[in-house]
């Protein structure tokens, strides 16, 4: 089973006068000649530390990292943060292609561009494209893997509930509170924010005067070529050549990562080291920003990642 640890981060923070609060936009090109986007904060001394790159989940943007990016380059990262193809301000693809083997594709090509040590931070989507890139991308450049609530076995329930939400928004809300109200179905556990100015980040207002998702449709309707049992076991075979430390941060409450789930990944990645959040979900880091942010600070702080940047 999973066992919990205390969460003690190494090292202080830095005041907000030497990390800018604003983050820095940043663009890598994308495969198949598309611009990804994304946002940069620096911390004091981030020479000195790998570089942490967080990647989103599917229908989430970059900005679902603010709390936590800042956060980490308070203690001293350079963070980078990025849309994935089709969502936020990254380009959509002309073909639709967003296939996970592209998407790792593209997440190689921006670690390689940062050149230097490198810690991936990928939530559900983000984590498994985190998944199939680590063996390619080798640990010269990627030195540590985070999984926020994501194993190669997804629950089928808890999946086909994510794609429920994702596609019964395709056609727009009337206003902002419509939005608040399917996000707050969606999220039952999580507090219902006080003001919807949040959700400006996620959506856009189109000619019609409705309000719609950040994303491209076609990365929901688009038929895939293979099948969920072949995914698996692509997944899986990728997972066993990870060398590099791994984290995973499970979700408690989460609906997707099941006991089953977790040590069957436990036999593939035996160095994998599991957290439990307790108050949250699969949507981690909104649920339980501070819990996720100090594992995260920990695991990233620590000696064996530090030694590996020299």
């Amino acid at each position: 089973m999973s066992s919990e640890r205390r969460l003690q981060s190494e090292g202080g923070a830095v005041s907000d006068a030497e990390v800018s609060l604003d983050p820095e936009p940043i663009e890598f090109p994308g495969t198949g000649g598309i611009t990804l986007r994304g946002d940069r904060w620096t911390g004091a001394g981030w020479e000195k530390l790998p570089d942490v790159m967080m990647l989103p989940g599917g229908g989430q943007t970059r900005h679902s990292w603010k709390t936590a990016g800042l956060e980490l380059a308070r203690r001293g990262f350079r963070v980078t943060s990025m849309d994935t193809r089709g969502h936020g301000d990254s380009d959509w693809s002309p073909q639709a292609d967003y296939d996970i083997t592209t998407l790792a594709a593209d997440a190689i090509g921006v670690i390689r561009a940062l050149g230097r040590p490198t810690v991936l931070v990928g939530a559900s989507m983000g984590g498994l494209t985190g998944i199939l890139a680590a063996p390619q991308v080798g640990p010269e450049h990627l030195c540590a893997l985070v999984l926020v609530d994501v194993v190669p076995r997804v629950e089928r329930g808890g999946s086909a509930r994510i794609h429920q939400f994702m596609v019964g928004g395709l056609d727009g809300f009337e206003t902002l509170d419509e939005a608040a109200d399917a996000i707050a179905a969606y999220l039952p556990h999580r507090p219902r924010p006080k003001n919807n100015d949040g959700l400006l980040r996620n959506l856009r207002k189109r000619e019609d005067g409705r309000w719609y998702w950040h994303w491209d449709p076609a990365f929901v309707t688009q038929p895939r070529e293979v099948g969920p049992i072949e995914r698996v076991a692509e997944m899986q075979r990728a997972a066993a050549s990870i060398t590099v430390p791994v984290l995973l941060l499970r979700g408690k409450l989460s609906d997707i990562v099941s006991d089953e789930g977790v040590e069957e990944f436990r036999a593939l990645v035996p160095q994998v080291e599991v957290v439990v959040l307790p108050r949250a979900a699969h949507t981690a880091a909104g649920d339980d920003n501070e819990a996720f942010a100090a594992a995260v600070i920990d695991f990233v702080s620590g000696p064996v990642i530090r030694s590996q940047i020299g």
